[in-house]
């Protein structure tokens, strides 16, 4: 594969075509792995046994770890192939998700949705009652679940991270601009409103315990971030892989999940619900109203979706070559700290790539 220089990539800041890397089926790493719940246990799979080429693997352990990279894991087909901790990090240490977090708000709600508490067509003043924003009465109703999933409720972004009413001001109806906003965790409080149940409650006896996850959500910057060691992260990645399903038990139902990794809007087509999505012909960014041509991720698979996360939080789902990529740590550029984007991204891919020829 030719190698772009990387200044380059940094400096337009576009992220074009995909990772055409194929690697063909192997019989003993075929059936999709579970770990089991109650146990640190987990079936791995060697690099040589899936014919990619060992001598790429320490470059690609040396490149995270000078890119201040805690924990890393790699599934394919459920299965470990790498995963490893740096920078004074381990395999029980916890860490926070970030926005990476947003994805298991995403997830809750559809397990809400199956069981009849609530309708993301909704509009959310049916949960939270009237006057949950500072937006007059008939712009407020117009901002359903679904545009707190997709980032189009039409408040203002600019106004800061606090999400009280005060904060919450009208700037177009909803549905008719995308700006990323942390609006979003309205929806806790909507499945807290419809299953009469704190959030924690609720997310771990839904998600959490069903798939052997660890972790607690904690308040920080006035935010509910989750926290978790990195095989936690992995677990909820390898579900989401597995179409929702744990086993044979259906966590979140697999219609749910094909619309909350699709496009959810006609702005930015790289966005679903709270999922970023590759492989697009477009896409917008975090405090941007500008839209930018290309796919998201310039050397990652066309198929591929992701929760991404201040400073470089990362799950990296890629149903046509069996991975879930996980990545936990410190931002890997402090030069450019962006909210999850960034050229570790393609810089990242290019050093899986290699290990997969």
């Amino acid at each position: 594969m030719k190698k772009w220089p990387i200044f380059i990539i940094l400096t337009i800041g576009l992220f074009f075509g995909c990772s055409n890397n194929d690697n063909p089926p192997n019989p003993t790493t075929d059936e999709l792995y579970f770990p089991p719940i109650n146990s640190n246990a987990w079936e791995t799979v060697s690099v040589s046994d899936l014919g990619w080429d060992a001598s790429a693997l320490q470059p690609l352990l040396d490149y995270l770890e000078e890119k201040n990279t805690k924990g890393f894991i790699m599934l394919y087909n459920g299965k470990i192939v790498v995963e490893n901790y740096f920078n004074g990090h381990s395999a029980t240490a916890s860490w926070y998700w970030a926005s990476a977090g947003k994805t298991l708000t995403s997830t809750v709600s559809g397990i809400a949705q199956e069981e009849g508490l609530i309708n993301i067509n909704n509009k959310v003043s049916d949960y939270l009652g009237t006057g949950w924003t500072s937006a007059p009465l008939d712009k407020e109703n117009l901002i359903t679940c679904k545009n707190l999933l997709s980032m189009t409720s039409g408040l203002d972004d600019t106004l800061g991270d606090d999400v009280s009413p005060e904060n919450l001001h009208y700037k177009a109806d909803a549905g008719t601009r995308w700006a990323y906003h942390n609006v979003y965790v309205k929806m806790q409080d909507v499945v807290v409103a419809a299953s009469n149940q704190t959030w924690n409650s609720y997310f771990n006896t839904k998600l959490r315990d069903k798939i052997g996850m660890t972790g607690l959500w904690t308040n920080l910057d006035n935010l509910n971030v989750y926290w978790s060691n990195t095989k936690s992260m992995a677990r909820f990645g390898l579900m989401i892989y597995a179409k929702g399903k744990w086993e044979n038990t259906q966590i979140v139902p697999e219609s749910f999940l094909n619309e909350a990794t699709t496009t959810s809007q006609n702005i930015n087509q790289s966005y679903g619900y709270l999922w970023w999505l590759n492989g697009k012909s477009s896409f917008h960014l975090p405090q941007s109203q500008l839209q930018f041509n290309g796919t998201l991720i310039h050397y990652g698979p066309a198929d591929m979706y992701a929760a991404l996360g201040k400073n470089d939080q990362k799950i990296y789902v890629v149903p046509s070559k069996k991975l879930v990529v996980v990545r936990m740590g410190e931002v890997a550029n402090p030069l450019n700290p962006t909210f999850g984007l960034s050229g570790f991204d393609d810089e990242l891919w290019i050093k899986i790539d290699d290990l997969m020829d």
